[in-house]
């Protein structure tokens, strides 16, 4: 039988708590693998893939043999680093005779291989041959604008699939509003034919338009390649409608004192302290009150006076 383990410390709770399903999940990570044998320009695109997706994605550096994820049994490793790193995306490059500069991306679905994309790599130019001024420079984590072009994405079943793992694999973390000044770079990502497909990255150069929305210029900042499409495997129905399945009960903020009621609507409750009126010093703002301070310090003053003038006829 198999041994249940339960955490023992707080942090293996928290640790287990994050990884549980959520109404609203994390920002998929990504899992970057070399098999057995990887060419120096494969070597290079997981390592620009690295530099882009940093702070979201996990290299390994060493080989693998045991992966092969379009066979039956060569994706169990796959699914253990899956599981151990908590990554929902994976890319995996390889290099053989008969498919040389391979790549091999995608996603995971409860740790399990959900569906699988195969490109070659051609025409590759790292970031470090490009030149350009390095204050445009993306920053790290910062989010990107995914720009899809060709009408090949909509009508043909391996670019689409294609670009769905794109998009996943560029996103990062899905927000609600964005700073305009925080976008900085863009994926382009053009149709070529209906195999191939040339992406490059570039940065997002903000200029005066004269209107409060700035003219924008894209400069290239590298990587670039071709993406040659191989093989692909698409998940089956089943599983598809498992994996998209959403929940109808939506986080909602609790607001305090506040209650819905069927037949007054919406109502709140306000907490007024309680109010001591018999020690509350009231303000003396009467005129009357004051002319009679300033007439008795007035009297109390010539007393003085005149006792100390009466003292002093004495002594004489």
């Amino acid at each position: 039988m198999m041994e249940i383990r339960t955490p023992k410390t707080h942090k293996a709770k928290r640790v287990l708590e994050k990884r549980a399903p959520k109404l609203v999940e994390n920002g998929k990570k990504t899992l970057i693998l070399h098999g057995t044998k990887t060419s120096a320009t494969l070597s290079s695109v997981l390592m620009e893939l690295y530099r882009l997706k940093k702070g979201g994605a996990i290299k390994y550096s060493r080989r693998n043999e045991n992966i092969r994820p379009f066979e039956s049994g060569g994706e169990t490793s796959l699914e253990f680093f899956s599981q151990k790193t908590d990554c929902s995306i994976f890319a995996y490059g390889s290099h053989t005779k008969k498919r040389p500069d391979n790549l091999v991306l995608g996603r995971m679905y409860d740790h399990h291989v959900y569906d699988l994309i195969e490109v070659g790599i051609d025409n590759f130019k790292s970031l470090l041959s490009f030149s350009y001024d390095k204050k445009i420079a993306p920053h790290e984590g910062s989010k990107p604008f995914i720009c899809f072009t060709g009408e090949g994405f909509e009508n043909v079943p391996e670019l689409k699939q294609l670009k769905e793992v794109l998009t996943d694999l560029f996103r990062g973390e899905v927000v609600d509003n964005l700073n305009l000044t925080g976008l900085d770079r863009a994926y382009i990502c053009s149709a070529i034919s209906p195999t191939k497909v040339f992406l490059t990255h570039c940065a997002i150069k903000l200029k005066k338009s004269g209107t409060i929305v700035p003219r924008i210029e894209l400069v290239e900042v590298g990587p670039s390649m071709d993406l040659v499409i191989r093989r692909n495997r698409l998940p089956n129905e089943g599983l598809r409608k498992e994996a998209m399945k959403s929940s109808k009960d939506k986080p909602k903020k609790k607001v305090k004192n506040v209650d819905q009621d069927d037949v007054l609507g919406k109502r709140g409750r306000i907490f007024i302290p309680e109010q001591e009126v018999g020690k509350t010093p009231l303000p003396d703002k009467s005129k009357g009150v004051k002319r009679e301070r300033r007439e008795g310090k007035l009297k109390k003053k010539n007393k003085e006076e005149g006792s100390a003038s009466k003292k002093h006829k004495e002594s004489e």
